[in-house]
């Protein structure tokens, strides 16, 4: 992805992690809390294969959508 859209999806990833933060549930892996925007990347990964840097430009907006998608279910 270029460096304009990457630079926009962290942006996004960031705003959401801050408004979820508050909501993940807690976790026995995670005795000082869960880290929303590792939350947010991991789920990235997982859907996509890759890291979020690494994905197509072609699907930028599908990877917005998916964050938006993420703020909605944050768990």
């Amino acid at each position: 992805m270029n460096e304009d859209k990457r630079k926009k999806i962290w942006n996004k990833v960031q705003l959401i992690g801050d408004e979820i933060q508050s909501v993940l549930k807690p976790s026995p892996f995670h005795s000082r809390g869960r880290n929303a925007y590792a939350h947010i990347a991991l789920s990235i990964k997982e859907k996509y294969g890759c890291s979020y840097k690494d994905i197509p430009d072609d699907q930028y907006e599908e990877v917005i959508l998916f964050l938006e998608h993420l703020r909605k279910n944050p768990n």
